[in-house]
């Protein structure tokens, strides 16, 4: 997976709120990649239906649990999509949060034993990234993946994972978008999504190391917060503010648009499009 063929642009949505036809039309539009979220199953049986509905656009996960699927399964089912589908798929694997699995333990442990399970499956480094936030995880996905996907960050923490990871890795950082001049409108549609996160600690320990505080991650989280993780205003406003990550270092960033539950992100995708540098 070169650099050069992920783009600069992609998108990022629950597997769940994906389909073949949106698929088409955000890789008609120009994204680089689409990342599939949620924990998809182990199977890749929906992000196989999205590569066979498109020709060019990158189809990533965003992230398989290490929980959910055993090494081996996803082994199979990388080589299944990789084979059929010259090198679009690239596969995204990451630990969860011990709020969401029971067996959840030795987490950094478990991640490298995982790697060694896909290493045994022939999944080569290069198509395969790591969901990381702090220090050690991101200098785990320099060595034995293609790179970094993290979730729920600012591109302060996209600089830090930068000089983490060194200049070659993949750096891909997901980033939540409303698209509303209304800051107030906005931020209330953002903190909805956001104060989901605000019960997992590996979030909340990484908002921390870039100073917020108890207060700022408190009832659904401070104005400051919001407007940190969540981009809003217009095209424009939330443009400049995700090219902000491109500028601390990323290579790529997929966008997660919000909307009001059942809302369709196509139209607030459409003028990003028209906005950002998508290759």
């Amino acid at each position: 997976m070169t650099k050069t063929q992920l783009g600069r642009i992609g998108i990022w949505r629950p597997w769940n709120q994906l389909d073949p036809a949106l698929a088409e039309e955000v890789e008609d539009l120009g994204y680089g990649a689409i990342w599939v979220g949620g924990s998809p199953t182990g199977d890749l049986e929906d992000v196989e239906r999205l590569l066979a509905a498109t020709d060019r656009i990158v189809v990533a996960t965003g992230i398989v649990n290490m929980w959910k699927t055993p090494a081996e399964e996803v082994a199979a089912s990388y080589h299944r999509l990789d084979d059929a589908y010259g090198g679009r798929f690239l596969l995204g694997v990451g630990i969860g949060h011990p709020e969401r699995t029971r067996e959840y333990r030795s987490p950094y442990e478990t991640i490298v034993r995982y790697l060694d399970g896909l290493d045994a499956g022939n999944v080569p480094a290069e198509g395969r990234v790591l969901a990381a936030l702090g220090p050690k995880v991101l200098r785990l996905a320099a060595e034995r993946a293609a790179g970094a996907h993290p979730y729920l960050t600012t591109p302060d923490h996209t600089r830090v994972a930068r000089e983490a990871l060194g200049g070659g890795p993949l750096l891909v950082p997901e980033h939540k978008v409303v698209l509303d001049p209304d800051p107030v409108r906005a931020r209330a549609l953002g903190r909805r999504t956001l104060q989901h996160y605000l019960g997992l600690g590996n979030y909340v320990a990484s908002f921390k190391r870039f100073g917020f505080t108890d207060a700022d991650v408190a009832d659904g989280g401070s104005d400051a917060l919001v407007d940190a993780v969540i981009a809003h205003g217009d095209a424009d406003a939330v443009a400049a503010r995700l090219m902000g990550h491109l500028d601390a270092g990323a290579d790529q960033v997929a966008v997660q648009v919000l909307t009001e539950p059942g809302g369709d992100p196509l139209p607030a995708l459409r003028s990003l499009a028209e906005t950002l540098p998508l290759r």
